[in-house]
């Protein structure tokens, strides 16, 4: 049987997701097994999901993936690249995915693969420097190198389903990887799909009242109504606000956060100080070279403690969030195979080497900090992460 491995974010799983998936298995042809490696409770854009991460992985489930495994926060809330290399490491270190399916707009992968390997060479790296220099921010920075390395055939970088299928490509490539990488054409905005809504446009929705299930699976609709109805959600960062301010103003190492180049760290912990709000502390802090989505990542790290150093860290375990019948069948091939330990059990965490349990333990502090987000207090308990095995369809094959 093909395995094939998608990285999302799933925030939250919608029609276009569904539709990719659809469309991956149409290219493969035939039986394959699809394995996701999704963010937990925090995403790249620097924010909370807006359903935590084992509830979203059963809607995947639900929804047609085989196998969730989970991408620990110190990446998820890493940059694309940083994003991308963890994903692919997971991927890669399950030992059997043959495949890595993406979106993009162009739906083709030759002009991907032509600037992905422009940006690997030595070549890409000055130029990104010299821009950087000029105060451009890294993501502008890149795409300048690339403009100036490939002229007109660099505009592909401009699309965000297009970036980041050119960093899942480089890190293919960084990584030696054997897996071969597919694209399906998608539409909308990064880690979201062809839905007729964007992920951010439904989360506005869930968190302004509305109901967006016409632009959902049912599948995956039922379990967030639960989550809605068993005060689980929708989770914002604005329901935890004070918690973030109390970390910020006590937080004293800004330094050691991806991102706090420059200054920036400092600048960050000044406003942090004294600033009444998140968006204040964020909006005191920006400025012209930096992304608002960069402060906001090294602000829920600060909170977290992830450090910089943690980011440059290869994943060291596997954590599976949820699976179903096939997915067994691929864990227990993955298991003969993996490169690296599997988790299925939380307790087996205290079996890890001293690097791999200490980032096990920052995930668990990362999940009992999501949780003071939810809606309903008494669901707002300590702990969960101990406790919470892999959620399980069990269907024939």
């Amino acid at each position: 049987m093909k395995t094939v491995g998608i990285i999302s974010e799933y925030n939250p799983f919608h029609l276009g997701h569904l539709g990719h998936i659809e469309k991956t298995k149409a290219v493969l042809g035939g039986e394959c097994a699809i394995v996701c490696v999704m963010s937990g409770n925090y995403v790249q854009r620097g924010d909370f999901a807006v359903f935590n991460k084992h509830s979203r992985a059963e809607a995947a489930v639900r929804c047609g993936v085989d196998l969730v495994l989970e991408l620990p926060s110190a990446y998820a809330l890493a940059s694309a690249e940083g994003f991308a290399r963890a994903g692919v490491r997971i991927l890669d270190g399950l030992g059997v995915c043959g495949y890595i399916s993406f979106g993009s707009e162009s739906g083709d992968m030759r002009p991907l693969k032509e600037v992905a390997d422009a940006l690997v060479t030595p070549e890409a790296d000055e130029l990104t420097k010299k821009w950087l220099n000029d105060g451009l921010s890294y993501a502008h920075a890149r795409q300048r190198a690339a403009g100036e390395l490939l002229g007109a055939a660099s505009e592909v970088l401009l699309k965000p389903n297009n970036l980041l299928g050119i960093e899942y490509l480089a890190a293919l490539s960084a990584h030696g990887s054997p897996m071969h990488p597919l694209t399906v054409e998608r539409t909308g905005g990064a880690h979201d799909g062809d839905s007729g809504f964007s992920a951010s446009a439904l989360r506005r929705m869930l968190l302004c009242g509305y109901e967006p299930w016409g632009f959902i699976p049912q599948s995956a609709a039922d379990v967030y109504k639960r989550e809605i109805t068993e005060g689980r959600g929708p989770v914002s960062m604005k329901q935890c606000e004070l918690a973030i301010l109390s970390r910020l103003r006590v937080f004293n190492d800004y330094e050691r956060l991806a991102g706090a180049s420059e200054g920036l760290g400092n600048r960050f912990m000044r406003h942090a100080l004294i600033e009444p709000t998140v968006d204040a502390v964020l909006e005191k802090a920006k400025t012209k070279r930096y992304a608002m989505s960069r402060l906001r990542r090294m602000m829920v790290c600060a909170c977290l403690d992830i450090a910089g150093t943690d980011m440059k860290k290869p994943p060291p375990y596997i954590r599976v969030l949820a699976m179903n019948s096939k997915g067994m069948w691929v864990l227990r091939q993955a298991r003969k195979e993996a490169k690296l330990p599997i988790i299925t059990k939380p307790a087996t965490a205290h079996k890890l080497d001293a690097n791999a349990a200490g980032i096990f333990r920052k995930e668990a502090a990362a999940s009992d900090f999501y949780a003071l987000a939810y809606p309903q207090a008494s669901e707002r308990r300590g702990g969960g992460e101990w406790l919470k095995s892999p959620f399980v369809v069990r269907s024939l094959l």
